[in-house]
């Protein structure tokens, strides 16, 4: 059986070949009716139609997919999150997405990127699965590069699109506050982490808007781990007088909130009555499982992903080099579960 073609999509919707050629182009909008799209969609979707993505990228000079490199994607949870994001914003304007992972390994990533440039992708996506600073690949132009959930470190400027950690941190500390908890700690992150720092120094706005003070000694950087949040917890909350101790306590991410959680049920503490905990990630499969539920800021991965596909291919549409200054800071949503309420004193 012959492939169906854009005539025969054209002869059954009862249009032209121009206006099925709008709908594949992604020029249709402004051009043709509502019914008249669904119309030629329609009867693509029944005779099995799709465009000669082949001829169409020789005729453009374009190979309608963008690469996506990834320093780690198996063993990230929030990998997912950040491909979903990028293939979908791909799909809806007529790209596919190539993804290739480093796992960090300067070897595998110089031979990645060599690989994206063999097939001469319309642009690449370079995706971080925590916030960092990094040495971007030379071989990677900035005019065709847009940064996913980290910055560029030393020479050159590249576009990217990161998160509000920052404003995460202050929306942790502002859900206890609103709350009406006064007395509140922080189990931070790693010392030299930048999203560890910035949630931190978030956590500080949040208290000098609400005219409270950091206690040096409810203030602990622990990491990110279960065990760490569990050890920072027990410095924070093992004291025979309960009035010593914090009503509530903002965490470096879900995992150290989960510490906090098995801390507190040692000691026989009530989470959420005696003790609120708000943890950072909205991690899967975790956050919404513990117990009890876990209040939590969400990292906004699947909004990244999409962001920086679109930045790309808004310049491949233009013809237009990416502007390396462009910086988009995405807000990290608060959301409300079960490990929050009013402190009992």
């Amino acid at each position: 059986m012959n492939r169906p073609t854009a005539r025969d999509v054209a002869e059954l919707a009862g249009v032209s070949r121009a206006a099925v050629s709008f709908v594949f182009s992604g020029r249709a909008q402004g051009n043709l009716s509502a019914d008249t799209q669904a119309k030629i969609k329609a009867a693509a979707d029944q005779l099995g139609y799709r465009p000669d993505e082949v001829a169409r990228s020789l005729r453009k000079r374009r190979s309608a997919v963008i690469g996506m490199l990834s320093d780690e994607i198996a063993t990230s949870p929030f990998a997912g999150r950040m491909v979903l994001g990028a293939m979908e914003a791909a799909r809806a304007r007529g790209h596919q997405v190539l993804l290739l992972e480093s796992r960090k390994d300067p070897a595998l990533e110089a031979e990645a990127v060599a690989e994206l440039r063999a097939r001469r992708v319309d642009g690449i996506v370079y995706a971080a699965m925590s916030m960092r600073s990094t040495s971007v690949p030379g071989a990677l132009a900035p005019e065709r590069c847009v940064l996913a959930n980290c910055v560029a470190r030393g020479p050159g400027s590249y576009a990217s699109v990161v998160a509000d950690e920052r404003g995460g941190g202050r929306s942790a500390v502002d859900v206890l506050i609103r709350a009406g908890h006064r007395d509140i700690a922080l189990l931070g992150g790693e010392t030299d982490d930048i999203a560890a720092s910035d949630r931190a120094r978030g956590f500080g706005d949040g208290l000098r808007a609400a005219g409270l003070k950091a206690r040096p000694e409810w203030t602990v950087r622990v990491g990110w781990q279960i065990d760490e949040g569990y050890a920072g917890a027990l410095r924070v909350l093992d004291t025979p007088d309960p009035g010593a101790r914090p009503t509530g306590i903002v965490c470096a991410n879900d995992r150290v909130a989960t510490g906090v959680l098995l801390a507190a049920a040692r000691l026989g503490i009530s989470v959420p009555d005696e003790l609120s905990v708000v943890g950072y990630d909205d991690q899967d499969q975790m956050a919404d499982r513990l117990v009890p539920a876990l209040t939590t800021i969400a990292l906004p991965h699947h909004a990244m992903g999409a962001a920086a596909v679109d930045l790309l291919l808004d310049s491949v549409a233009t013809n237009e080099d990416v502007d390396p200054t462009t910086r988009r800071v995405l807000e990290c949503p608060v959301i409300e579960r079960a490990s929050v309420v009013a402190p009992v004193r």
